[in-house]
Order: C-alpha cells, then sequence, then structure tokens
C-alpha cells in the first residue's frame, strides 16, 4: 500500500515510541487504578474516560511515530490528517481522559500561580498561540525549513502540541472553578477557533499549484525523509523518482485534498464540541431551574402550615 513495503518494521512503526507508548499506557492504569488513593478526593474514572485517553494515546503515537507519520512524509494529504488528529481531536480526548483529581495534584504547586502562566493561559492567548503557530508552519517556505531540520521540527510539533492543549483546555476545563470562560462564550471561542484557521486551510485549497517542495521536489523530500526513517535517505532517490513514486494523485490534488481534510475534520470535532458544551450549559440551567423550584414549593408549603 503507497509502497510502504519498502520500508523497514523500524521506519513503520518507531520501536522507541511503542515502548514510548506501551509505558504511559501501563502508567495509567495504575495511576486509574491501585494508586488512586494517593491523590485527594480520587473517585473511580469510567471505562469512558479510560477508553478516551487510551484512544487519544494510541492516535498520537500512529501520528508521530507510526505508520500515518511516515506517511504523513509521502503525501501531504496525510500529512494533514496526522495534523488534524493530533492537535485537533487527541487534545479534549485526553482532557476529558484525566480526572480532574488528577488535574488537581498535577498543577497544585505554587509554581503554576506565576503570572505569566495566568498570561498565557488566557483564553484568547491561548487561541491566538496556537492559530498563530498553525499558520505559521504552513507557509509553504517555513513548512519545508522545520521539515528538513529536525531538532526544529520536534520542538515545533512539541509546542503546537501544548498550545492546542492550552486552547481545547478551555473548552474541556475539567475543574468547574478553574473555569474561565461561561458556557455561552465557550461556544464562541470553539466558533472562533474554525474561523481562524479558515485562512490557512483557504490557502492550501485554493492554491494554483503545489507550494510545499517536501512534497514535489525529490531533493528536499529526501532530506525531510531523514525524520522517519533509518539509514541514508539519498537511497530512495537510487530507487524512486521522488515522492510522486508514493503518491496516488498528482501533487495540486493532494495538497487540496489535505487541506479539505484538515478543515472537514476540524468542523465535525468542533461540532461535537458545541453539542457537548451546548448540553452541559442546558443541563447546568434546567437543573438551576429545579433548585429553584423545588425552594419556592418548600417555601409554600412552609408558609401553609
Amino acid at each position: 500500500m503507497l509502497g510502504l513495503e519498502f520500508f523497514s518494521f523500524r521506519d513503520l512503526w518507531s520501536p522507541a515510541w511503542i515502548i514510548f507508548t506501551m509505558a504511559i499506557l501501563v502508567l495509567y492504569t495504575f495511576v486509574v487504578g491501585p494508586w488512586r488513593h494517593r491523590f485527594a478526593g480520587s473517585k473511580s474514572v469510567s471505562v469512558p474516560r479510560q477508553l478516551a485517553f487510551v484512544s487519544a494515546i494510541v492516535m498520537l503515537y500512529l501520528t508521530q511515530g507510526g505508520p500515518l507519520s511516515l506517511m504523513g512524509h509521502l503525501m501531504f494529504t496525510f500529512h494533514m490528517t496526522n495534523m488534524a488528529f493530533a492537535y485537533i481531536l487527541v487534545p479534549p480526548l485526553l482532557i476529558y481522559g484525566l480526572p480532574d483529581w488528577f488535574w488537581r495534584r498535577l498543577f497544585q504547586a505554587r509554581f503554576w500561580r506565576l503570572g505569566v502562566f495566568r498570561v498565557i493561559m488566557n483564553p484568547i492567548i491561548s487561541l491566538g498561540l496556537f492559530t498563530l503557530l498553525f499558520s505559521f508552519y504552513h507557509m509553504p517556505d517555513n513548512h519545508d525549513w522545520i521539515m528538513t531540520h529536525f531538532t526544529v521540527h520536534r520542538i515545533y510539533y512539541a509546542l503546537l502540541f501544548l498550545s492546542s492543549m492550552m486552547m481545547w483546555w478551555h473548552v474541556y476545563c475539567p475543574i468547574p472553578e478553574w473555569r474561565r470562560m461561561s458556557h455561552m462564550l465557550t461556544l464562541g471561542y470553539i466558533f472562533m477557533s474554525g474561523l481562524l484557521l479558515t485562512p490557512a486551510c483557504a490557502m492550501i485549497i485554493f492554491a494554483e499549484q503545489p507550494l510545499f517542495a517536501v512534497y514535489n521536489d525529490p531533493e528536499v523530500w529526501v532530506k525531510a525523509m531523514g525524520y522517519c526513517m533509518a539509514g541514508d535517505p539519498s537511497v530512495l532517490l537510487s530507487k524512486f523518482e521522488g515522492p510522486a513514486f508514493f503518491n496516488m494523485m498528482s501533487g495540486k490534488d493532494d495538497q487540496q485534498l489535505g487541506g479539505i481534510v484538515m478543515k472537514l475534520l476540524q468542523e465535525f470535532v468542533n461540532a461535537a464540541a458545541l453539542y457537548t458544551v451546548f448540553m452541559q450549559w442546558y443541563r447546568k440551567e434546567r437543573a438551576q431551574e429545579d433548585d429553584v423550584a423545588d425552594s419556592g414549593g418548600t417555601g409554600s408549603l412552609l408558609t401553609k402550615s
């Protein structure tokens, strides 16, 4: 499939990433299981929450160290699919999968109360930071440079992930008293997050020609492949003509499909987020109305007696 048979097990599955992923899953199992009593106010974690966390970690592995990571260097469509999974879908699943008592313990140190953290965790700053990093990365020259400088590549992807976690924290904040926006503002926040990424996606979708040398220039492509394969990547040029060998489409069609996939996946996740936040708001309002009604009813009975 897509010429993946030409790559080794190490190239496709990244054993180091497998070990890291398994270690995280084992640690999570102990934290929500036998070690749970070490956390103040801990409660059992529901199966859906545990499945959300496991799904997020497996998805993160596939996009950063597994086959999808390699495929993201062969086709732009898979690159954008990885972007959507890793930075749009994984963060809310991670936040949901970790219980509130874990988050309280994680951020209980006074260190996190420093002014700089309150500034960068401002909802507007968090949203702007992720949008800026994502849009800057997908400017053609920036993208090609980052993809071919491996240390910068790793640092930039880490920053993208942290900024995406910060952005989604304000949508699915697991600790009510830490929430910095009302449900109404959160709905607007989700809508704005989709709107701000539209220019970058539109630039990619409606470009008249391929923009990214990594997926069209064999020399640049080979250099970028050094990130995800062992040995000398220049050997690829002696076997294949370039990235076109692995691509089922033309460079322009691949680029357009990648932009469309990114936008559609983002809108799908945003729609789910809008529904979830709206239902939380609805249930909260209903609960408050029921409390008022119950208080009123009790008051009437006391008055009559």
